[in-house]
C-alpha cells in the first residue's frame, strides 16, 4: 500500500455503507422463507412479497435524490453520518414491527438511509483516492455489499433454527450494529479535499491531502501539485456552475448524465437482485428440497459473490472499465440463456398448496440451474458489481458531481424497485421466460458499452473533460484520446527537462 495506506483505510471505513445494503438484501432473501415470519405477517403472496422487498428500494430512490443537496451543503462526511442514523431508525422500526404496515414503513425509512449512502460513499471514495487506484478504492463499496450479503445469509441460516419470532427479529436488529460502527468511525475520517476547496478551505484541504498522500508532509510535491490541480478545476467549474438539476440536461453534461443513468440501470437489469432476494425461492423452484438445503445453497452463493469480487478490486484499474463490463455481460448472458433453455425444455410446472411453484425439473437440470446461478454471480461480481458504482462516481466535474450522481444513483434504485416489485410475479407466471429476458438485455449491453462508453481508467477526476468532449461514439473516439495522451506525456517530459 505504501503512500496510499491512509487512502485505503479511509475508503475501507466508508465502504461500510455498502455493507448495510448488502446485509439488508441478504437477510430479507432468507427471512422471506422463514415460517415464523410468514405466519406473523399473514403469509404474503407474490404481490405482498414484492411490495415488502421493494419498499426499501423506493426509500433508496428518494434518499439518493436528496443526497446530492446534502452532500454539497453539509459535506460528504456529515451526510454519511446522518444516513447511518436514519438507517438505524428504519431497522429499529422493522425489528419491532407489529404488523405488515409497520414493517413496510420501517423498510422505507431504512431505504432513505441506504439511498443516501449509496450515492455519497462512492463520491467520497473517488474524491479521496489517487487516480491510479480510484477504481480499486471505489470497488470496496461493492465488496462491502458482498460481505453484507454473506454475513446476513449465515446469520439467517443460524437464526432459522430458532422456533419463535426471534428467528427474524434478531437478524433485522443486528443491522444497527454496523450502522453504529460506521457513524462512530466517520467522526475520525477527513473531509473530502475537493469539497473543502469548493468551500474555500484550501489550508484544510492541503492537510487532508498530506495525510492521504504523504504521511502528513504538506510540502510533498505530489500534494502541492494535486492541490493546485483541484483549485484550478474548481475555479474553471465555477464559471459554468450548475445551480439546478435542469442544467444537467444541457450540453455537454447531458451525455455524461445519460451514460451514468444507463450504467446504473443496466447494473440492475442484470437481474442480480432477483438472484440475491429470491435465490432460496429459485433453488426450491428448481427442485432443491427443504428449507435447510435452499438456505445453505444461498449461503454458498454469498461466499462465491464475495470471493469473485476480489479480482475486480485488484485489477479493475489494469483491465479497464470497458473490457471488464463487456466480458462480464457476456458471462451473464450465457448463464441466463443456458438456464432458460434447460428449464424451458424440461419443466413440468405445478402449483403447490401454499401458492409456490415447483418446476419438477430432472435432477441433472436442477443441478445445472444452481451451477448457472453461481456462474452468473461470478460474472456479475467481477464486472457490473463494482464498475456500476465506479463509473458514475468518476466522470463528473466537482460542481455537479453530487447532483449528477444523485440522479444516476436514483436510476439504480428506480430499476431495483420495479424489478423487485414484478420479479416474484414473473417468476411464477413465466418462470424461464424471465431468464431469457435478462439474457437478451445482457447481450445488448455488450454493444452499448462498446459503442458509447469511453475508457476512464487511470484518469484524474480533473482530466475527464478531455475524455468526454469528443464524439459520443466512444469506439470511434479512441484515436483522439490517444493523441491527447501522447501530447500530454510529451508536454510533461518537456516541463521536467526545463525545470532540471
Amino acid at each position: 500500500m505504501g503512500r496510499n495506506a491512509q487512502a485505503y483505510f479511509v475508503g475501507g471505513v466508508s465502504a461500510l455503507g455498502g455493507f448495510l445494503f448488502g446485509f439488508d438484501t441478504g437477510l430479507m432473501s432468507s427471512i422471506l422463507e422463514m415460517d415464523y415470519w410468514k405466519a406473523y405477517f399473514g403469509n404474503p403472496g407474490s404481490v405482498g412479497v414484492g411490495v415488502i422487498t421493494s419498499l426499501l428500494t423506493a426509500g433508496c430512490f428518494v434518499g439518493s435524490l436528496c443526497a446530492g443537496y446534502l452532500a454539497d451543503r453539509f459535506s460528504r462526511k456529515r451526510t454519511i453520518m446522518v444516513a447511518c442514523v436514519v438507517f438505524s431508525l428504519g431497522a429499529s422500526i422493522q425489528c419491532g414491527s407489529r404488523n405488515r404496515a409497520m414493517l413496510i414503513a420501517g423498510r422505507f425509512v431504512a431505504g432513505l438511509g441506504v439511498g443516501v449512502l449509496s450515492m455519497t460513499v462512492p463520491i467520497y471514495q473517488s474524491e479521496i483516492a489517487p487516480s491510479h487506484i480510484r477504481g480499486r478504492l471505489v470497488s470496496l463499496q461493492q465488496w462491502a455489499i458482498t460481505w453484507g450479503l454473506l454475513v446476513a445469509f449465515w446469520i439467517d441460516y443460524g437464526c432459522h433454527f430458532i422456533k419463535s419470532n426471534a428467528s427474524w427479529r434478531i437478524p433485522i436488529g443486528i443491522q444497527i450494529v454496523p450502522a453504529a460502527i460506521l457513524f462512530c468511525s466517520m467522526v475520525f475520517m477527513p473531509f473530502s479535499p475537493r469539497w473543502l476547496i469548493d468551500h474555500d478551505r484550501p489550508d484544510e484541504a492541503q492537510k487532508v491531502l498530506a495525510r492521504l498522500r504523504a504521511g502528513g508532509d504538506m510540502q510533498d510535491p505530489e500534494v502541492v501539485q494535486e492541490l493546485d490541480d483541484i483549485k484550478e478545476a474548481v475555479r474553471v467549474e465555477r464559471e459554468t456552475a450548475v445551480r439546478s438539476y435542469f442544467e444537467l440536461l444541457r450540453f455537454p453534461i447531458r451525455r455524461r448524465v445519460a451514460l451514468g443513468v444507463a450504467i446504473q440501470a443496466l447494473q440492475q437489469l442484470t437481474g442480480i437482485n432477483v438472484i440475491m432476494y429470491f435465490a432460496p425461492s429459485l433453488f426450491k423452484q428448481s427442485g432443491l428440497s427443504g428449507d435447510n438445503a435452499s438456505l445453505l445453497a444461498q449461503g454458498v452463493n454469498g461466499v462465491i459473490n464475495m470471493l469473485a469480487t476480489i479480482p475486480a478490486i485488484l485489477f479493475v484499474d489494469r483491465w479497464g472499465r470497458r473490457v471488464t463490463l463487456m466480458i462480464g455481460s457476456l458471462g451473464c448472458a450465457i448463464t441466463y440463456f443456458v438456464q432458460a433453455v434447460a428449464t424451458g425444455a424440461t419443466q413440468n410446472k405445478i402449483y403447490e398448496d401454499d401458492g409456490s411453484v415447483n418446476l419438477q425439473l430432472p435432477k441433472g437440470v436442477s443441478y445445472l440451474v444452481i451451477v448457472m446461478v453461481y456462474l452468473f454471480v461470478i460474472s456479475f461480481a467481477m464486472s457490473w458489481g463494482p464498475i456500476g458504482w465506479i463509473y458514475p462516481s468518476e466522470i463528473f466535474p466537482m460542481h455537479i458531481r453530487s447532483k449528477a450522481n444523485s440522479i444516476t444513483t436514483a436510476s439504480n434504485w428506480l430499476f431495483n424497485f420495479v424489478i423487485g416489485l414484478v420479479a416474484p410475479i414473473l417468476m411464477k407466471r413465466i418462470t424461464w421466460g424471465l431468464d431469457l429476458i435478462f439474457a437478451i438485455i445482457m447481450f445488448a449491453a455488450i454493444g452499448i458499452i462498446y459503442v458509447f462508453y469511453p475508457e476512464t481508467k487511470n484518469r484524474s477526476l480533473e482530466d475527464m473533460e478531455v475524455i468526454f468532449t469528443g464524439s459520443v461514439w466512444a469506439h470511434r473516439d479512441r484515436k483522439r484520446v490517444m493523441e491527447y495522451d501522447n501530447a500530454h506525456v510529451h508536454s510533461g517530459a518537456s516541463k521536467e527537462a526545463a525545470s532540471a
